[in-house]
């Protein structure tokens, strides 16, 4: 991509590059052997069989814009743009690349020109997170039509009839919308305390959780007093910033950094409890993202130590605590699919097995490739829809071959892709946050006689 700049009568093409201090490392890039053990793994080279759309031909891409070799055309930018950053590469690759780091750092050395050379779509996601999703005032105004849309049965109303009707790209992105007739989440300070605490912990709210799915924060709640831990929502935390860092906007994503780092710390907390995959996996790369901050760099890094998703903070207390004497039987049918930035980019793969594994009467049914993406990546499902709705494909193959009830998530993106792909696919099967799993049983066992 270029921009054309006049003055003087002449024209002059300014190519457009990465610059900016998140330019991506040599030292990262060249940990790549070319082995080609990621490709099998990427959502986008199987669709596609493309190199180019696979880890290694995005590494190939990044490296020759980095040493000047080609420019950030538009051509090359889409092929970056279609990555879902899922990571499942990480996982595969012998050699440790951190492609998930050297992903967003391009697209935030992208970002760092000029204004009016960014890319316009990716100038646009940047506004819209900047101005929507980072300020809850505006998100909240902007969900008054969404709640009536729900509460009225008017949603409920178009998937019975209209939907089938729907221009394609409109269908999506209405069915990606998630139920808002509950009463959302936004309790702040002190909101649970157990006799007898062992800890005290912080729930990131969130910007959109506990607006889009508030029953996971109070099932998330009960479930870590159960096991001992205090819990407070410090008011002045806001958005952790993911989405912008997914989206190159690195400059806003450590602005909301800087801020949470700040309001947790107040808290005085033990552990900075996420239930969101997407979320955590952000947290726990501050460090990287504000290395360059003299400031803030050591806090980052002290701050990311802190940081557990509810599966890994709960799964370490099972057996120390009460709990299990506490959970009522479910008898249910259960598959669980693995976040991509939980198992993927945080390594937690264990942890909501454990929970799962602990409720009486449960029967968990193994997906074939329970880590592979569903295509939700933030706001990927939106601004890739096609690509998106082909990943999701493969993925709920996989879930109806298990025919659980339920389909078990760890993070609130997965949850409304797969709701999508199970209303669209006509199946039986509700699709729940693995806590809000645990939480019915300890529901089930205070009411047990």
């Amino acid at each position: 991509m270029t921009q054309l700049l006049s003055g003087g009568g002449a024209s002059a093409i300014v190519p457009l590059s990465f610059v900016g201090p998140d330019i991506p490392s040599q030292e990262d890039l060249r940990n790549c052997i070319h082995c080609g053990f990621c490709l099998p793994t990427c959502p986008t080279y199987v669709v596609t069989g493309h190199e180019l759309e696979s880890p290694r031909g995005r590494l190939h891409l990044i490296d020759a814009v980095r040493e000047g070799r080609i420019e950030a055309t538009d051509r090359v930018l889409g092929h970056l743009d279609l990555c879902l950053q899922c990571r499942a590469c990480e996982t595969a690759c012998p050699s440790a690349v951190p492609y998930g780091r050297i992903m967003e750092d391009a697209r935030a050395s992208i970002m760092a020109n000029e204004p009016d050379q960014q890319p316009p779509t990716w100038r646009a996601r940047s506004l819209m997170l900047r101005n929507v999703i980072a300020k809850p005032g505006v998100l909240r105004a902007l969900l008054i039509p969404a709640r009536i849309y729900s509460r009225t049965g008017l949603q409920s109303f178009v998937r019975r009839t209209l939907a089938p009707r729907l221009p394609a790209t409109l269908a999506r992105l209405e069915s990606l919308m998630p139920d808002l007739s509950r009463a959302p989440f936004r309790r702040r300070g002190n909101i649970a305390r157990p006799r007898g605490a062992s800890a005290r912990v912080a729930l990131l709210a969130g910007c959109v959780h506990g607006e889009f799915f508030p029953q996971t924060h109070v099932a998330t709640i009960r479930s870590l007093a159960a096991v001992g831990a205090e819990v407070v929502a410090p008011p002045e935390q806001g958005c952790c910033g993911a989405l912008h860092s997914h989206a190159g906007d690195a400059e806003a994503a450590r602005d909301l950094a800087r801020n949470n780092i700040a309001a947790f710390e107040a808290a005085g907390v033990d552990a900075v409890i996420v239930n969101a995959a997407g979320c955590g996996a952000a947290m726990k790369e501050y460090d990287h993202l504000l290395r360059n901050d003299p400031e803030w760099a050591g806090r980052a890094e002290r701050f990311a130590r802190q940081v557990k998703d509810v599966t890994e903070f709960v799964a370490d207390r099972i057996e120390s605590s009460d709990i299990a004497s506490k959970l009522g039987a479910l008898d249910v049918d259960v598959t669980l699919q693995d976040s991509c930035h939980l198992a993927h980019a945080q390594g937690v793969r264990d942890a909501p097995r454990a929970i799962l594994d602990a409720i009486p009467g449960l029967r968990l049914k193994e997906m074939q490739t329970p880590d592979r993406c569903c295509g939700s990546a933030g706001i990927y499902s939106a601004v890739q829809s096609e690509m998106s709705a082909t990943v999701l494909e493969a993925k709920m193959a996989d879930i109806a071959a298990t025919e659980a009830g339920v389909i078990c998530t760890a993070n609130p993106g997965c949850t409304m892709q797969i709701q999508a792909g199970v209303r669209r696919d006509g199946m039986d099967a509700e699709v729940q946050h693995v806590i809000e799993l645990l939480d019915e049983s300890l529901q089930r066992g205070v009411a047990r006689p």
